[in-house]
């Protein structure tokens, strides 16, 4: 299934680049503002987009991404809304968008009207942590129908079955988280990391995208060389009330060191 996503991956790989994915929490502190930020990521080299879902009860998410989502619903943001967002956003980027949300809201909308929205909005790929592989046959088989990428995630303490599963249920790349805890926690380098990747790669030429602590360029470029892509998350969230010059200095460096 060639989408987006995997275009984008295949067109990295070719060149011998790696993917850098920031992450945003949409409706955070506003929609016009999470307008602005996409686009600047866009701008400072960004492949890929990670936009959150505010969610009342985000399990994964430490507390930069969880006072990020109650800002966010503050707002009145919902999983309508944002794919709204989406939509409109696509008349000034065509970035991939991937969506993080938590199954939750996508129950409450209907599994099936969720993928066809969202899809239909321009949306790329969606990772949903709480969503177990083993219980995802019938929302994967409706999401390649219409394209749309599920990414699922491995952690350093994921089973050999574990790793089986996710790489038969994902698509456009494995989300490998590399603590075991939650965002925004403190980057592990003890090789850890290096092992459990190896281990991944030894069952799938999927592309395999490293979050969950990254913070530094000198730990975005560690990362990326042993990855496909990295994935910066809380500490582009903590720097949101930056001026706009310190927070392009700060991409634009994450960047460069991944690239």
């Amino acid at each position: 299934m060639r989408t987006s996503i995997s275009q984008t991956f295949a067109r990295l790989r070719r060149e011998g680049g790696k993917a850098f994915i920031p992450y945003v929490m949409a409706g955070d502190p506003s929609i016009g503002r999470s307008r602005e930020i996409v686009l600047l990521f866009e701008k400072c080299g960004a492949d890929i987009v990670e936009l959150g879902v505010p969610f009342s009860d985000p399990l994964a998410d430490g507390p930069i991404i969880q006072r990020a989502a109650e800002r966010s619903l503050r707002q009145g943001t919902s999983l309508r809304s944002v794919i709204s967002f989406v939509r409109e956003v696509r008349g000034a980027t065509q970035i991939p968008i991937v969506l993080m949300t938590y199954f939750n809201p996508v129950f409450r909308y209907g599994p099936s009207d969720f993928i066809r929205d969202a899809r239909g909005a321009g949306v790329d790929g969606v990772v949903i942590p709480d969503l177990p592989p083993e219980e995802a046959t019938d929302f994967v088989r409706s999401a390649r129908r219409l394209r749309l990428d599920t990414i699922f995630l491995l952690a350093p303490t994921s089973t050999e079955e574990r790793i089986r599963k996710v790489v038969h249920y994902s698509s456009g790349f494995i989300y490998y988280v590399s603590i075991t805890g939650i965002t925004g926690a403190e980057l592990l380098l003890d090789g850890s990391m290096e092992r459990s990747i190896a281990q991944i790669r030894q069952r799938t030429t999927m592309p395999i995208a490293v979050g969950f602590g990254v913070s530094t360029p000198d730990e975005a470029a560690h990362v990326a060389r042993l990855s496909d892509g990295v994935i910066v998350g809380s500490a582009i969230v903590k720097r949101l009330g930056d001026t706009r010059e310190s927070l392009e200095r700060y991409l634009t460096a994450l960047r460069q060191a991944i690239a």
